[in-house]
């Protein structure tokens, strides 16, 4: 069961806190969007619901391609039955591990914030403790440094392999890919998602998604398993 309530007083709630003080987002969360299909508007098409953008800056919700991008992306679409990373069971990259149509468990220590999906395993480890992101190393999943303003939390996400997309419809992004999440409970069972997003080889400008994350309410949830490459190797033999 996941509670569905648009946020009315975003502004005024404060969240209860951890034992060190900070804002306690742990639980299961979910979204109810179709932004895993594609960040933008979109009609319905076999197999993938319409949608409405959860982009609100640039206003018009578009992304800002570059024009050898917006190519590219529109190539991504029309193969995206096999180009799509996710369907060989790689690891979403960030923002797209947040929106997928699985659930999130977030649990808060004082130097670590963990999101693991239950998507493959997905681990994501944002390290609270002001250390800087690695110079060399690329990761699917970025490498997050995170802290606290007030009732947020700040992500700072980089070192992005660019063999992520950011959604079903081919939207994606180069190893320059820079990413700010702001995560704030502005409910009891609501977290508000943003993410700004830029990278100057693939995007004119930086630009912006938003979001909400309902909790999950079933009496002893836990993460189940999505075994994606186990999944796949089961399809592989059976269409030998």
């Amino acid at each position: 069961m996941l509670i569905a309530v648009v946020p009315l007083t975003a502004q005024s709630y404060r969240a209860p806190r951890t034992p060190d003080g900070h804002p306690d987002l742990q639980g299961i969360w979910q979204v109810m969007n179709t932004a895993a299909v594609n960040l933008e508007d979109h009609i319905a098409t076999l197999g993938m619901p319409a949608g409405r953008s959860v982009i609100v800056d640039p206003p018009d919700g578009k992304i800002p391609y570059t024009p050898a991008a917006a190519q590219q992306q529109k190539e991504n679409y029309k193969n995206r039955a096999k180009a799509d990373p996710l369907n060989i069971c790689y690891i979403p990259g960030v923002p797209r591990v947040m929106y997928l149509p699985f659930p999130i468990q977030i649990v808060q220590t004082p130097k670590f914030v963990l999101m693991a999906s239950e998507f493959a395993h997905s681990l994501r480890r944002v390290f609270m403790d002001g250390s800087k992101h690695p110079d060399v190393a690329l990761f699917w999943i970025g490498d997050s440094r995170g802290h606290w303003e007030g009732e947020t939390l700040v992500v700072d996400v980089a070192n992005n392999l660019p063999d992520t997309w950011f959604d079903r419809s081919g939207n994606f992004h180069s190893d320059a890919l820079h990413i700010v999440e702001r995560i704030t409970r502005t409910e009891p069972d609501i977290l508000t998602y943003e993410a700004t997003l830029e990278d100057p080889q693939v995007f004119t400008r930086p630009w912006t998604i938003r979001m909400f994350l309902y909790r999950h309410k079933e009496p002893n949830l836990q993460l189940l398993e999505y075994e994606c490459n186990a999944y796949l190797e089961d399809a592989e033999k059976e269409n030998k």
